[in-house]
């Protein structure tokens, strides 16, 4: 889908795939609703109430896209990606309130049982919803990776956790038809609110690294394969390496120590060309920012650089551009 796609059509789709997300889901939590109604399980209700979460975080992620799909402009010089993680921290808040209405309900269930009419029709409408909410989240995962969209490959990955969720409630309402032990069925809706519970904070947190511009070890361990790959001779050390991301872009910066012979017009040619290699061969789009530093006399051992006029010391090896050392704050020593 990326091959040959220019950044305009990946949008479309990103949009259209939110879109039937957002119906989708919408059909499904109607629908766990009617279940619920037909057999009055908390178990059930539990289910329902995560289809609520759902459906909020689709209505999100459709809001996400299409802001993020926006250029940066002069009020938002580094685009509007950022609103992914507000999305996030908001659904996380109401999967926490959701929790706690569950509990509330499968206490009720625990306490003061009751029998649930229609149990045989209301799984089956459990299970056909646990199948759509399945698929839905794999192709979900296929156009977000295809496409390269954060907001789709997370809310794939949510939509897969409702079909555990679902799943666990199967299998609790199968164990009550089997046993007439209603009590279970308020045992399971508290059982999957600790689940949703997980996940809600799970997704607080997400939201508050990216807000922080948490640094991300998967990113920064990428970049310096990258680096290490391409390594030229003259790029004697790198450090302050720093990236963060915000919806589809991905945003990098730090100082590439260079000869200090070397003419204005050649070092510019040089950052270029290091600057082409991330921005072509990482993922999404990448803007990245290289500040070009002289070399010290300190740094002659590490710098492979020959012939140099200017040098003082003789060449022992190349410094090991190892993650630790790229992100340094300050110069490392030879």
């Amino acid at each position: 889908m990326t091959g040959g796609a220019s950044e305009s059509e990946l949008a479309r789709v990103r949009i259209l795939a939110v879109f039937c997300s957002l119906v989708v889901g919408t059909a499904l939590m109607g629908l766990k609703f009617y279940n619920y109604s037909l057999t009055g399980s908390a178990a059930i209700l539990s289910d329902a109430l995560e289809s609520i979460i759902n459906v909020v975080a689709s209505g999100f992620a459709l809001v996400s896209v299409i802001m993020v799909s926006r250029p940066p402009d002069p009020c938002h010089p580094y685009g509007h990606g950022k609103i992914e993680y507000f999305s996030a921290g908001f659904e996380g808040a109401l999967i926490v309130i959701a929790a706690l209405g569950i509990v509330h309900q499968g206490y009720h269930q625990i306490t003061t049982p009751h029998e649930l009419p229609n149990l045989n029709s209301g799984l089956w409408l459990l299970l056909v919803t646990g199948v759509v909410n399945l698929a839905l989240g794999l192709v979900l995962l296929q156009v977000g990776r295809r496409s390269r969209s954060l907001t789709l490959v997370a809310d794939g990955k949510h939509v897969l956790t409702d079909v555990w969720s679902t799943a666990g409630v199967l299998g609790g309402l199968l164990l009550v038809q089997r046993t007439h032990l209603y009590w279970l069925d308020g045992a399971t809706a508290c059982l999957m609110a600790v689940i949703i519970l997980v996940t809600g904070a799970r997704l607080i947190r997400h939201s508050y690294a990216g807000l922080m511009d948490a640094a991300d070890p998967e990113i920064l361990n990428e970049i310096s394969r990258l680096v290490n790959e391409h390594r030229k001779e003259n790029w004697i050390d790198i450090h302050r390496l720093r990236a963060w991301r915000a919806g589809n872009r991905l945003f990098l910066d730090f100082h590439l120590i260079l000869p200090r012979d070397l003419s204005l017009e050649h070092a510019h040619a040089e950052v270029m060309g290091l600057r082409r290699i991330l921005e072509t061969r990482l993922p999404g789009m990448v803007e990245a920012m290289i500040h070009a530093e002289p070399c010290t006399e300190p740094e002659c051992p590490i710098c492979g650089f020959d012939p140099c006029k200017l040098r003082t010391r003789p060449f022992q090896q190349l410094s090991p551009w190892v993650l630790e050392r790229l992100t340094s704050y300050f110069k490392s020593s030879p």
